[in-house]
C-alpha cells in the first residue's frame, strides 16, 4: 500500500539563535506525525459539534430573553407582519411551500452564523499561534506586502500543504487570495446537487478565513477577512486592511 501524506512543522532553529536550547526545546518538541486525513475528519466533526453546541446555546438564549421579557426587564418583541393569505393554485404551489417554510429558514440562517462566528473564533487562535511558531527567528514585517506574502506561502503551506495560487492588490489595502484547489473543500459534495456542495462549502472555510485574519492580526495588522466560494474546489479570500497599515 502506497503510504499517504502526513502533516508536520519541521523544526528550524539556526545556529545564531539567540533562544537557549532548553527553551528551543519547549518551543520545538519532538515531531508526531497524523496522517492528512485525519484534519479532513476533524474539521467535518468540529462543523457538526458546533452546530449542535450553537443550536442550544441560542435555544438557551432565547429563553432567557423571553423569560427576561416576562418579568418585564426587557421590551416585549416587536410582533411578526401579518402575511396576506395568497390562493394556491398548482401553478404557484412550489412558490407558496417556500413561502410557508420561510421563517423556517430565518431560523437556519441565524443556526448557521453562530456555527461560522465560533469555527471563525477558533482559525483565528490556530492562525496566530502558527504564526508565532514559524516567525519566531524572523524581523518584524515593516510592509503590509511582506505580510501577506508571508500569509500566502508559509501560512498556506504549513496548514493546507501548497501556496496560494493568485494575488491580487490594488495597493489601496485590498488583498485577493485565490486557490483554485482549497484543500478543505476539494473532497466537498452534497447529494442534493452543486449548488448545495457550494452552499455547505461557504460554512468549511469559515475557519481557514479565522486563520487569515489571526495570523495578520498577530503581525500587528488588523482587518476583515471575507471567504468566496463560487464554484468547487476554488476558493477566494479578500483581505481588507486599514489604509495606512
Amino acid at each position: 500500500m502506497s503510504g499517504r501524506n502526513s502533516i508536520q512543522v519541521n523544526p528550524s532553529i539556526p545556529a545564531s539563535s539567540l533562544v537557549p536550547s532548553s527553551l528551543a526545546a519547549l518551543a520545538d518538541p519532538p515531531i508526531r506525525q497524523i496522517d492528512a486525513a485525519a484534519m479532513d475528519y476533524f474539521l467535518i466533526e468540529l462543523v457538526n459539534t458546533l452546530r449542535e453546541s450553537s443550536a442550544v446555546a441560542t435555544a438557551r438564549q432565547k429563553k432567557v430573553e423571553k423569560e427576561m421579557a416576562e418579568a418585564g426587564l426587557l421590551p416585549p418583541p416587536a410582533p411578526a407582519a401579518p402575511t396576506v393569505p395568497k390562493k394556491e393554485s398548482a401553478r404557484d404551489s412550489v412558490t407558496s411551500l417556500n413561502s410557508k417554510s420561510s421563517g423556517k429558514g430565518t431560523a437556519v440562517d441565524e443556526e448557521e452564523e453562530a456555527v461560522r462566528v465560533r469555527l471563525e473564533a477558533i482559525g483565528v487562535h490556530v492562525g496566530a499561534n502558527f504564526t508565532e511558531r514559524l516567525c519566531r527567528d524572523r524581523p518584524l514585517f515593516s510592509e503590509t506586502l511582506d505580510a501577506i506574502k508571508f500569509v500566502c506561502k508559509d501560512i498556506w503551506a504549513a496548514c493546507w500543504e501548497k501556496q496560494v495560487d493568485n494575488l491580487r492588490t490594488n495597493h489601496r489595502g485590498i488583498y485577493v487570495l485565490q486557490d483554485n484547489a482549497f484543500k478543505p473543500i476539494s473532497r466537498l459534495s452534497s447529494w442534493q446537487g452543486r449548488p448545495d456542495a457550494v452552499k455547505r462549502a461557504r460554512l468549511y472555510v469559515a475557519m481557514p478565513a479565522g486563520v487569515i485574519r489571526g495570523a495578520l492580526s498577530r503581525l500587528g495588522f488588523h482587518g476583515t477577512v471575507t471567504p468566496e466560494v463560487t464554484a468547487l474546489p476554488q476558493c477566494t479570500f479578500q483581505v481588507k486592511l486599514p489604509k495606512g497599515t
